[in-house]
């Protein structure tokens, strides 16, 4: 099955830095380069328009056709030194006044006149390969009735292009070697930025199951991964705490379940060392019975436990009479509490939504555990208690031994008991007080537990709209 590739945080920070400074490089090497083409081209604008307005004043000087004769000469004497300079003049009728030797310009460029200055510069190779930058103007003479003149002027640029490819050549050679540069850096410091994460992966590396019990440190990494190193300590916390219940669950599973293996592997091997009757049969059959009878309800608990830790319980959802619960276990217990004297009584009424099944099996935990640790001539009272704050709470409570306050959190644990030495005179496997809280947690409440001066109080917290 194809996998894509996993990418690197490193490469990919490293390439991203790479690109951004890449850019920024041939950004400011596209400025310098546009700048000093501009500069050049200013300095050649200066001097053009300088000789365009030299010739021009030559002209302006001229007042009879007889004087265009001489213009060659005064435009020759003035021009002398300024190599690499080309000039022509033309009349308006095409015929040239003057020109520079070897001068040879565009006929856009000679086309392109403006009456109020020169044109835009315009660059252009001669037919001996020789680069030119020229503009053209109209300029008027002195003579009244003649059409303005075409006065052309243009420079070498040869040393310019020459000097533009260097400094090009130069230029993007720094920009690449820059871009290289600050890649390895940002490279570097990437490494280094995510130093941190790898420590906190090289921590994390020595967790295990034996040793859910580290942290990470948070004290000594970056504000950007605190928060991450403070949710996975927050994870190894319920790791922790899911691997101790799951632990123990798992030690006091094989504890419940050895007992009455051992009593029908006991009980099986004794009646086979000999011949029994069909009556002594029937009894010993009776007796594996029972403890089979203690192993389905087990597993049945343990199952039905199972689903609540997966969020597997989904209560059908009626209205129900809580009172009327009551009432109706009160009748199942009715000859038991008569035989060890203990007074039922039951007070309140409320109307909740929820499963019945699972509630009444809530409340038959709690009365249930109630008839069994109430001492002979105590009592039980149910109080039902709807206040109108959207939940109803249904108390049971009665006397006797006072449950030590560091056993109360733990009362709904899997299979633990207060008094471990009752454990094996018990009918209880331990998992009804854990049963009665998922199913009040399936419905969105709870169960607490109080026990002082001889009383103990089971509050069931069912809210009204569950």
């Amino acid at each position: 099955m194809w996998r894509p590739a996993r990418r690197s945080i490193t490469a990919q920070l490293t390439l991203l830095f790479a690109a951004a400074s890449t850019v920024v490089l041939l950004l400011l090497g596209w400025l310098i380069g546009t700048s000093v083409e501009r500069h050049f081209e200013e300095q050649d604008m200066e001097l053009l328009t300088g000789k365009l307005e030299l010739t021009a004043h030559a002209l302006e000087k001229i007042h009879a056709r007889s004087e265009l004769d001489a213009l060659p000469r005064q435009l020759g004497d003035a021009l002398i030194g300024h190599h690499g300079l080309e000039v022509v003049v033309m009349a308006p009728d095409g015929q040239t006044l003057f020109a520079t030797p070897g001068a040879d310009f565009p006929r856009t460029l000679l086309a392109s006149l403006r009456q109020n200055g020169p044109a835009r510069p315009q660059d252009w190779q001669t037919k001996d390969s020789l680069p030119l930058r020229g503009i053209s103007a109209a300029v008027r003479t002195g003579i009244p009735d003649m059409a303005p003149a075409i006065v052309a002027v243009a420079t070498n640029i040869a040393h310019h292009e020459h000097f533009m490819g260097s400094f090009r050549t130069t230029l993007w050679s720094v920009v690449a070697l820059a871009a290289a540069l600050t890649g390895f850096l940002g490279w570097a410091a990437v490494r280094r930025g995510l130093a941190p994460l790898r420590a906190l992966r090289q921590e994390a590396e020595g967790i295990t199951a034996r040793r859910l019990d580290r942290r990470l440190r948070v004290d000594s990494i970056p504000v950007e991964l605190a928060e991450l190193a403070e949710t996975l300590n927050n994870m190894l916390i319920r790791l922790e705490d899911s691997f101790r219940r799951l632990s123990d669950f798992s030690s006091d599973l094989a504890h419940e379940l050895r007992t009455p293996v051992s009593n029908l592997l006991t009980q099986t091997q004794v009646t086979l060392t000999r011949a029994r009757t069909a009556d002594e049969y029937r009894d010993i059959l009776a007796s594996n019975a029972e403890e089979f009878e203690r192993l389905s309800r087990m597993i049945g608990d343990m199952l039905f436990l199972a689903k609540a830790d997966n969020d597997l319980i989904v209560p059908h959802r009626e209205a129900i009479r809580l009172a009327d619960e009551v009432r109706g276990l009160f009748e199942f217990y009715e000859a038991l509490a008569e035989e060890k004297g203990i007074a039922l009584s039951a007070s309140g009424s409320a109307i909740v939504s929820g499963d019945r099944l699972m509630l009444r099996r809530a409340i038959n935990n709690l009365i249930s555990n109630a008839v069994r640790h109430a001492p002979a001539g105590g009592g039980i009272a149910v109080r039902i208690d709807g206040a109108g704050s959207g939940t109803v709470t249904l108390s049971v409570e009665n006397r006797g031994e006072t449950i030590p306050a560091e056993h109360l959190p733990r009362l709904f644990d899997r299979f633990y008991r207060v008094d471990a030495s009752r454990h094996r005179f018990s009918d209880g496997a331990g998992l009804g007080l854990a049963i009665t809280r998922s199913i009040l947690r399936a419905h969105g409440g709870d169960v607490v537990a109080d026990s002082q001066a001889g009383k103990t109080r089971f509050d069931l917290i069912i809210p009204e709209q569950a």
